[in-house]
This record gives structure tokens, sequence and C-alpha cells, in this order.
């Protein structure tokens, strides 16, 4: 029986990075919200009137580690930055399955990526790890 509403298992994450696709092994949390920026004119004759425009995207995923392609993609990159100066770049796609059966997909581009946690290692606990990002723009493709 299907559910009206989407449940975490409909979703699926896909990273690209320097044209390579990633394996991100047990993605067992993601998350995004859009940030925008708030514009206001205040005029002497008339109400405030404020909007907001867009300013990107802000998200997280986490990963159950299965494997090193995290710290590989991490490592690698510190070291290119370091012996070349040169910033790394990838897409994140997003592909929710939905009750009426088709799939929404998105794609968040010019995004940057922060390990902020790599991993905590006990004896009887999954390591988990934690990828922050920032994506210029998220379109629907």
């Amino acid at each position: 029986m299907s559910t009206p509403y989407t449940i975490g298992r409909q979703g699926s994450i896909v990273l690209i990075w320097n044209g390579e696709r990633i394996d991100l092994q047990d993605v067992v949390n993601f998350s995004v919200q859009q940030e925008s920026r708030r514009q206001r004119t205040n005029p002497l004759n008339k109400p405030p009137v404020e909007f907001s425009t867009p300013a990107g995207w802000r998200g997280s995923f986490t990963v159950d580690r299965g494997n090193s392609a995290l710290d590989k993609l991490f490592d690698a990159d510190e070291l290119a930055y370091w012996n070349a100066n040169s910033i790394s770049s990838g897409v994140l796609y997003c592909y929710i399955q939905e009750s009426d059966g088709t799939t929404s997909k998105y794609e968040y581009s010019g995004i940057a990526l922060t390990f902020t946690n790599a991993g905590s290692f006990q004896a009887e606990n999954i390591v988990t790890q934690t990828v922050t990002f920032f994506a210029s723009q998220r379109r629907e493709i």
C-alpha cells in the first residue's frame, strides 16, 4: 500500500565531484533549506515594503561509513588546494519517489563542501560522517 506522504527512504542523493561519481554508501540523513536575503525599503510617504531574494541553498547529509570515499574526496581536495591553489567543484542530485509513482529530480549546482564530522570511532558503534554544503542554485531537472 502506498502512502500519500513522502517518507525518508523515498529520497536518494548522488554526488558528482570533479566529474566523478562519489560512492555515498548508506546515506542516513539528507536535509536542505533555501537561503534568502531580506530586502526592505522604508519610504517616508508609505508603508514599508519587504521581499526576499534567493541566496542559495544550504544543507547536509550523513552517511554510515561503509567505505573511505568521503575521506579520499576531502584528502584530495585539501592536497589540491595546498599544492596548486585549486578549489574543487561538483553537483549534488536529489531524487524523490513521489506517491503517484513519478520521480522528482533536483540538481544543486555550484556547491562547496565541508567535512563537518569525519567520524567518531567507538568499539560498538557505527561510524557516521557528516558533510555540510552550500549550493548556489537548485533547479528541477
